[in-house]
């Protein structure tokens, strides 16, 4: 066989060993949902996982135009969360695993506003303590994440069966990021990160969910990109919907963002960890914003000149 040959036979089998990769490492879909479902039974009843119509269907949610008794499900809440809290620990950690960085569920750091009340949902960190240093945490993310497709459970002899009913457009739920509530607690808890030290202010703070966002918070999550308050809104869930219907890649200014491998997740990562970031903010009038830029550019390196506006801009 020719060199030129056996070049090429050995590309053809990286690339399938890169598909076989992808394969391996499967972001949000509903295999996940499933084993939600499949680990909750464990401990839970169908009636603290499902709602129950008239006819006595075990479904997810109340499908659209559904006529009958209505009641709101509130036990399964606490069971995604602490779910979808691991899934994300585990999914991180798989990118960051080369790096000697630890994905930690539920950090606590009282110097930035990460209490026992209100721990991190996942920070990415130096050390794997519960308990953190500002100076080891390099990235917070918050957790939003629900169960995106609705589901109907019916258990016979062969055990538990789910089947898949439809996606998030046939059930009158509204799964992750795409409930009010679930994106203000993530910019309200944002927001009292970043105004708790200035120790905050080198940390990334990302929202990562399973769903797409509201038209309504386009431009929103944009702005919090750009203000710096928050680096992103992401959806690991790469097909939400199941006839291949509206669903948002990115926003303008990538405040939102949908990954769509594996690949691509961990590149994102990368950047924003290799990236010393500084957020700031003030309300200074035209003349003292002139007094500190002049002051700044009297330094001779830009490394400087940033070094000095920030301590200037948050006396």
């Amino acid at each position: 066989m020719r060199t030129s040959e056996i070049n090429v036979k050995y590309r053809e089998t990286r690339r399938k060993l890169r598909g076989v990769k992808y394969q391996m490492e499967n972001l949000w879909n509903k295999d996940v949902e499933k084993e939600f479902f499949t680990n909750s039974f464990k401990f839970a009843t169908p009636e603290q996982l499902f709602y129950v119509t008239d006819s006595g269907k075990y479904v997810a949610y109340w499908p659209k135009g559904y006529p009958g008794k209505k009641s709101t499900l509130q036990s399964r809440n606490s069971l995604i969360g602490n779910f979808t809290e691991k899934w994300t620990t585990d999914l991180i950690q798989k990118v960051i695993k080369d790096k000697g960085l630890f994905a930690v569920q539920n950090a606590v750091c009282e110097e930035i506003a990460l209490t026992n009340m209100s721990p991190a949902d996942v920070v990415i960190s130096k050390k794997k303590n519960i308990n953190q240093n500002p100076e080891d945490i390099l990235a917070i993310l918050e957790v939003k994440m629900s169960v995106v497709w609705n589901w109907e459970f019916k258990k016979d002899e062969s055990g538990i069966n789910l089947t898949c009913i439809g996606d998030y457009k046939t059930h009158q739920g509204n799964p992750g990021l795409l409930r009010s509530d679930s994106m203000l607690k993530a910019i309200g808890k944002s927001i009292n990160i970043r105004v708790s030290s200035f120790k905050a202010s080198k940390i990334p703070i990302i929202v990562m969910g399973n769903t797409p966002i509201t038209n309504s918070y386009y431009s929103k999550v944009d702005h919090l990109k750009v203000a710096g308050i928050v680096q992103g809104f992401w959806s690991v869930n790469t097909k939400p919907l199941d006839n291949n219907g509206e669903n948002i890649k990115k926003t303008e200014k990538h405040g939102f963002y949908r990954f769509d491998a594996f690949d691509e997740l961990r590149n994102s990562l990368e950047v924003l960890l290799s990236e010393d970031r500084n957020y700031f903010s003030s309300m200074k009038s035209r003349k003292e914003l002139g007094r500190i830029i002049e002051l700044a550019n009297k330094e001779t390196t830009y490394e400087k000149k940033g070094e000095v506006f920030l301590k200037l801009i948050n006396e």
